[in-house]
């Protein structure tokens, strides 16, 4: 990888996280020359401090990892999800997904985002076409009939068939091709943080909807899980500066004894939600991928998966155009890609903002309407297992790369 210099490249992705750097793997491995932009130091992303938040990884989303050549070292890090158990506060009815009812593979994994980050930076970094501009910010960008002109704020000038957006929900991008989205907050903070614990957790992966937001316990590797714990903005405050036996009992409390004694390891974070969905995936010679096209509503853990699905629908056109010689950034296959994943990313963000919503009544018939409603999709199974297939990123028009790895 580099850091420095100008270059001809055909593709700039703007944005070095988990999927901007997917995307960059993707294409590499077909022969594309691909630059990587991102402000941040990849070293820094490395750290336990970066951010402390894991991604619940679908079985849809590992085909595609490993179709890119990064699970193999991803996997030793990653915790299979056995069992998901959803249930709706303290009513005594709740939907249980078993690995076995639908085959022999897991619903999922649970990973940290760090190694997923320590894979694909390997990745990159084993690739002769792959140049990373480490630190470096996008300054501009002009477009015309046979390509872009990125201007990064260090001096460096790169040109490219293809410009790539892939920085996140507040994009730079997308704000200077002036697309414009759809945005709001939910006035939540997702509190993130690790716990420790005396029992084996078995790959059970639960999600409580709390009065307050749901509460997610995320198995890790070894007996650790992860926390993702919503609450009103005010509130989440106020736990965020307990002192550890106190905060450590507001966990055990939410979590109950399944887990034996708990403690916390590392630090705690807190994330601010809010839902940003783009009025258009695309434009002249550019597309958005990622947090950068559209931003959920953690409650199903899906975020960061149809950011994945973005990449392998986006690589698999502009690969295929790329091997018959043709222009990648052309109009008809942008149009493509958009056709292709509006639709699922659209019904995802209904969904979840949809639960979210749902889920926030209190009224106790509404309660017990949605605690019957967990407890009959768990007694019909062709639609349990419809919603398990949805769930592991297998339903729907697939890309190549996951038919090809499953």
């Amino acid at each position: 990888m580099s850091t420095d210099g100008n270059g001809q490249f055909d593709t700039v992705i703007i944005g070095g996280g988990m999927v901007g750097m997917s995307f960059a793997v993707a294409l590499a491995r077909a022969g594309l020359s691909v630059a990587v932009v991102d402000k941040a130091k990849m070293q820094a992303q490395l750290e336990p401090s970066f951010d402390g938040r894991v991604s619940a990884i679908s079985f849809g989303s590992k085909c595609i990892l490993d179709g890119i050549g990064v699970w193999k070292a991803i996997a030793p890090e990653a915790q299979p999800i056995l069992d998901i158990r959803v249930s709706d506060g303290q009513m005594p009815f709740f939907l249980h997904y078993d690995h076995h009812d639908i085959g022999d593979s897991p619903l999922g994994y649970i990973v940290e985002n760090r190694h997923i980050r320590h894979s694909l930076q390997g990745a990159l970094a084993e690739s002769p076409t792959l140049v990373a501009f480490d630190g470096a910010a996008l300054a501009s960008f002009e477009r015309d009939e046979s390509g872009v002109t990125v201007r990064l704020d260090g001096g460096q000038v790169l040109r490219c068939k293809l410009l790539v957006a892939a920085d996140g929900k507040f994009s730079s991008v997308r704000q200077q091709a002036g697309i414009g989205s759809v945005d709001w907050k939910y006035e939540q903070t997702a509190i993130v943080c690790t716990i420790g614990h005396e029992l084996a957790h078995h790959g059970l992966a639960q999600e409580r909807f709390l009065p307050a937001g749901p509460f997610a316990v995320l198995p890790l590797t070894q007996n650790r899980s992860s926390l993702v714990w919503v609450e009103p903005q005010d509130r989440a405050s106020v736990y965020l500066e307990l002192d550890e036996a106190e905060f450590v009992q507001e966990i055990e409390e939410r979590v109950g004894g399944y887990l034996g004694k708990i403690h916390t390891l590392g630090a705690r974070f807190s994330y601010p939600l809010s839902l940003m969905h783009a009025k258009h995936y695309t434009g002249y010679r550019l597309a958005l991928i990622g947090d950068a096209a559209h931003a959920i509503h953690p409650i199903a853990g899906q975020g960061v998966n149809l950011g994945f699905r973005d990449v392998a629908v986006l690589s698999q056109l502009v690969i295929e155009r790329f091997r018959l010689g043709l222009d990648i950034g052309a109009p008809d296959v942008l149009a493509g890609y958009q056709r292709w994943r509006r639709f699922d990313n659209v019904a995802m963000l209904a969904v979840t903002d949809g639960l979210n919503r749902l889920f926030g009544f209190k009224l106790l018939p509404v309660q017990l309407a949605r605690g019957l409603g967990l407890w009959a999709v768990g007694k019909m199974p062709p639609l349990k297992r419809f919603f398990m297939r949805h769930a592991m990123g297998l339903a729907g028009d697939l890309p190549d790369i996951i038919k090809e790895n499953r």
